[in-house]
């Protein structure tokens, strides 16, 4: 059995999150079986302070550094339990000895079964502003919109100061239920894009939103456990 590397830390809550829906996942598909997962748990604090320098070099440099960590400890496949990182998935995964498994790949083809053209995208400043969603979905011919001006800056405080210190406030879940609906009358888009990992923490399956949300670590342990029991061919 393949051993499974998680890039965790990135927050804490939604690692915890992670392993609890592969558990679940694997255990669905394989009855009486347990995946083993590896989880190299990183230190936020310099992803966050990287990205939002916008040092992609530096950034690059210490992602790749900790897969390497997971492949030397024997990890087969990888993936990043976060969206941010995903800002230099590309150069990570072209240095990276074992295959990584892209959020941002997976979510836009989830986009594309369910006939999406337009969506939002809600999660820290830096996934907000990065291209990386709105390139990956534009090659589905799905446009994404993100917050402007006030509404985003309210989003990135709420997931910088709340939800990745695990603080999840009633007021933010009415905050950010307010933020989506002005993204459908904006922009009319037809779903939001939970591009952080603790939002669905918040924004949970119990929330009356305005559109569809796209829980991307749901959407993403999917693809993992569609990788991770897939035979490679010979």
């Amino acid at each position: 059995m393949t051993l499974l590397g998680m890039v965790g830390g990135i927050a804490p809550e939604s690692t915890i999150a992670y392993y609890r829906l592969l558990v679940a996942g694997y255990r669905a598909r394989v009855p009486d079986a347990y995946p083993r997962i590896l989880i190299n748990s990183i230190d936020l604090a310099r992803l966050l302070a990287l990205a939002g320098a916008g040092d992609l070099p530096a950034l690059t440099e210490f992602l790749g550094a900790e897969v390497e960590r997971l492949a030397r400890a024997g990890a087969g496949l990888a993936f990043f339990a976060s969206n941010t990182p995903h800002l230099v998935f590309d150069a990570v995964q072209r240095r990276s000895p074992i295959p990584l498994v892209s959020i941002v790949e997976a979510t836009a083809d989830r986009a594309k079964e369910l006939g999406l053209s337009r969506v939002g995208l809600l999660g820290t400043r830096v996934t907000m502003e990065a291209r990386f969603y709105p390139d990956v979905l534009a090659t589905r011919g799905i446009a994404v919109h993100a917050p402007d001006g006030a509404d985003r800056e309210y989003a990135h405080r709420v997931y910088s100061t709340e939800l990745v210190n695990g603080t999840f406030l009633p007021e933010s879940r009415a905050g950010m239920l307010a933020v989506i609906e002005r993204l459908k009358t904006g922009s009319g888009v037809e779903a939001v894009i939970l591009g952080g990992t603790e939002l669905p923490l918040l924004l949970d399956a119990n929330t009356q939103s305005p559109v569809p949300l796209l829980d991307t670590a749901v959407i993403h342990v999917e693809e993992i456990l569609r990788r991770l029991l897939t035979p490679v061919a010979t």
